[in-house]
């Protein structure tokens, strides 16, 4: 007997589809069969669609909080002369 094994994404190992409507068809049929609530996203590295768990407009939304919070993190701290930074 033949089973088919899905190509994967080299860099998430995701199975790939090659367009949205066959990614899009395979997260219905997920909803049916599981249950499973998934979006459809494209690929920067492979170029395929790929399925998520995570909904991609919270995700870019926390991204846009987790790229402040850096930028916040990353700025210079005035030091007075001779002043040493406690030890945690």
């Amino acid at each position: 007997m033949h089973y088919f094994t899905p190509k994967r994404c080299a860099s998430s190992r995701k199975i790939i589809y090659h367009d949205k409507a066959q990614a899009e068809r395979a997260a219905r049929q997920a909803f049916i069969e599981r249950d499973a609530e998934l979006w459809v996203y494209r690929c920067e590295y492979c170029g395929g669609w790929h399925l998520t768990h995570h909904d991609p407009k919270e995700e870019q939304f926390l991204r846009g909080i987790s790229a402040q919070a850096a930028a916040r993190r990353a700025k210079p701290h005035s030091r007075k002369r001779g002043f040493k930074p406690r030890r945690r």
